[in-house]
């Protein structure tokens, strides 16, 4: 069968939300993906169920559901098993839409470096000129920046000029985090931290009480409260920040990163069995990958 264009943009719009929510879904959420009017996505939805593509789920949940059908028309017999490839535009991830598959266009130009983007999902919802970034891909955890210069509404392609490319770390958190860690007792004072921070060149450390996490304490910290009260002698815990973000040893240092910049951190205690086994800072990222 041939579908019209508007037929395949909601019937891909339809399986990738289908798959986002595991639930019928509506045609008022269809049309807002694709900036189209409810009536017409609707009207077409009743095209596709007469074609055996879609399904009709009654009741104040319901909605629609592709069928086994609509994957073998769109040749996404697979996409059940496939993992999902993000696409931010600016830095705000795209709902409703998967990358499946980026073809390199040009490479040896010493000036430019094109790709066309494949999209499972509308086009629709870019625009000439944004700033997109692609991934991280499941395998080699790559990630690909760059500027739409042109769409293809009959393939859902971007055309994108690449930016960067970024090979995300692999391994786990444990290869990269400073081990041992250097802890403060909770009773410690200020004078104490500034001559552990001194003797081991670092600029903060967690605080515990009887070996469990309690806090950390930064030089900035430090210097807020001599600041403040002009002395030495100050307690760490009065100063420390008791919302420590946590991470196991097992978590792949990709997965840390991006923590760095959403929460505003500096630095990640890593713990294991309950207690501070390694901590990770921005600068020890950067060491690692100093294109972040």
């Amino acid at each position: 069968m041939e579908l019209s264009l508007i037929q395949k943009d909601i019937l891909i719009t339809l399986i990738t939300l289908y798959h986002q929510k595991s639930s019928a879904i509506k045609g008022e959420g269809i049309a807002e993906v694709l900036k189209r009017n409810p009536g017409t996505v609707r009207n077409q939805m009743q095209a596709l169920k007469a074609l055996g593509l879609v399904d009709g789920v009654p009741g104040p949940k319901g909605g629609y559901t592709p069928t086994s059908a609509a994957y073998k028309e769109l040749n996404l017999n697979d996409y059940e098993k496939e993992s999902k490839v993000p696409i931010q535009r600016g830095n705000v991830l795209t709902k409703g839409v998967n990358v499946s598959e980026i073809d390199f266009t040009t490479l040896c130009h010493p000036d430019l470096c094109h790709a066309v983007i494949k999209l499972i999902g509308s086009v629709k919802a870019f625009e000439i000129g944004d700033e997109v970034t692609i991934g991280p891909s499941p395998v080699n955890r790559l990630l690909v920046k760059g500027e739409i210069y042109g769409k293809d509404e009959v393939s859902q392609s971007l055309l994108i000029t690449i930016s960067e490319i970024i090979s995300l770390p692999k391994k786990q958190i444990r290869y990269y985090m400073s081990s041992p860690v250097f802890t403060l007792e909770r009773g410690s004072t200020f004078r104490e931290a500034i001559h552990l921070f001194s003797e081991k060149k670092i600029h903060g450390a967690p605080v515990t009480d009887r070996g469990r996490l309690a806090g950390i304490i930064t030089l900035s910290d430090i210097a807020k409260g001599i600041d403040r009260e002009g002395t030495l002698d100050i307690n760490v815990e009065k100063y420390m920040t008791y919302d420590v973000i946590i991470v196991s040893p097992k978590v792949n240092l990709y997965e840390v990163i991006g923590r760095f910049k959403e929460q505003k951190i500096g630095r990640v205690v890593i713990m294991e069995e309950e207690r501070p086994v390694g901590i990770l800072t921005q600068s020890d990222v950067i060491k690692v990958f100093p294109a972040l």
